[in-house]
């Protein structure tokens, strides 16, 4: 009896210790293949693996470091369930036949601000990462082109995010939740949906209702609004006013127009934030926002939507002439100053030639008014690199060669 006994000790000694190496292995792997897959857009750090025999996988100490951000996002404790370690094994060994049901929950999440935090806070004249006229346009000071950016949340007090995520694969649905301290959360409800890995690649399938997305601001756009009215010099009422306005602008030129409750919704969302509540329909266009035709009647349909609890009736679209904003033919030449060839000091340079200037000393002026300084790394067609020297190393700076509207280099003079 006692070597039986001890025979069963060692046995489940060696399942569990066979079951802990066979999930870190497993879990190294499939991390490794994130890494590749996410390798074009910024560096994934696993941190350490844990496991529970109840069908738990833990990640500790994780962060993602992307390209466009100049700060790693932390992640404290990384933590998936798939319900049973059979499901657990099963699904790290093959993504494709994971679990009907499991759960992931990302705690301790830390993203720290610098003034330049965001690339794609840095845009050009109003324009989107695609050229098009922006439609969210909040410019915090008297110029309307420079819009809010990490700066101005550090200004207001705010310098870095924190909070936790979570999200839940049911038979019937995806349930995700992103809720941060001071600054909001965001509640999504997916009816028939479904998250699916296959051959690499990441999908969502989709049923045929629609997905609620409920965000709630926790008082943050009070807070902008009143920041953004000061450091522009205007009233918060007329700096809401000037924000619709771009909204309104940018929707012509796709040749749409809000209804005029649509437009009171957005206003009072960004003088009073709230709760706010919509449908969306991620495959029809304008994620199933109801376009109604010009002199369509009312009986037409109504976006759903509900802030701070009640209902928000008449929220469409309308079909317009599209309105295209003009360039003028004739442009105003700058006036260039004569340069010393005897004295070394910033000289302006056509950006159509930065690619001569590798390895030099370069100040780039953004449309925000940010000014970058430091060695010009590399230039392609639509970025450049900067490299300013950080704690003892360098941390390169990538910026869109549209948000830029002045690039000067540190050289001597050339005779004219």
């Amino acid at each position: 009896m006692k070597r039986l006994l001890t025979t069963l000790v060692i046995v489940v000694l060696i399942g569990y210790a066979a079951f802990k190496a066979g999930v870190w292995w497993l879990a190294d792997q499939r991390m490794a293949d994130a890494r590749q897959a996410l390798e074009e857009f910024g560096v994934l750090h696993r941190g350490s693996i844990g496991s529970g025999v109840e069908g738990r996988v833990v990640l500790n100490g994780a962060s993602w470091q992307d390209f466009e951000l100049t700060q790693p996002l932390n992640i404290a404790r990384a933590e998936f369930d798939a319900g049973s370690p059979v499901s657990l094994l099963t699904g790290l060994a093959d993504p494709s036949r994971m679990p009907a049901q499991w759960s992931l929950r990302l705690d301790g999440l830390g993203l720290t601000l610098d003034p330049t935090m965001l690339r794609n806070w840095v845009t050009a004249d109003g324009a989107n990462r695609e050229g098009e006229q922006a439609l969210f346009v909040l410019s915090c000071a008297p110029d309307p082109r420079q819009q809010l950016g990490s700066g101005d949340l550090i200004r207001m007090g705010i310098t870095g995010l924190a909070g936790e995520a979570f999200l839940r694969q049911d038979a019937d649905r995806i349930h995700a939740e992103l809720n941060s301290i001071s600054t909001g959360s965001l509640e999504l409800n997916w009816p028939a949906a479904r998250v699916r890995l296959q051959d690499g690649e990441l999908t969502v399938s989709s049923g045929t209702e629609p997905l609620q997305l409920t965000l709630r601001d926790a008082g943050l756009m009070r807070r902008i609004a009143a920041y953004c009215a000061r450091e522009a010099g205007v009233e918060p009422d007329e700096w809401a006013k000037r924000s619709l306005s771009a909204l309104v602008a940018g929707l012509e030129t796709q040749g749409l127009a809000p209804s005029d409750q649509l437009k009171a919704l957005y206003r009072q969302w960004l003088l009073e934030g709230g709760e706010l509540t919509v449908s969306l329909e991620p495959g029809e266009a304008l994620l199933g926002i109801p376009v109604r035709a010009e002199g369509a009647e009312q009986a037409s349909s109504s976006w759903p939507v509900r802030y701070n609890g009640a209902g928000v009736p008449d929220v469409y679209l309308t079909e317009a002439k599209p309105v295209i904003s003009q360039t003028p033919d004739v442009a105003v030449e700058p006036v260039v100053p004569r340069e010393n060839p005897g004295v070394e000091g910033w000289y302006g340079t056509d950006m159509a030639n930065a690619d001569q200037w590798i390895d030099y000393k370069v100040r780039v002026t953004l449309s925000n008014e940010n000014v970058v300084e430091g060695r010009l790394v590399s230039v392609s067609e639509k970025e450049l690199e900067v490299a300013r020297v950080v704690a003892g190393g360098e941390v390169a700076y990538p910026m869109l060669t549209r948000a830029i509207t002045n690039f000067e280099v540190w050289r001597r003079g050339r005779a004219q």
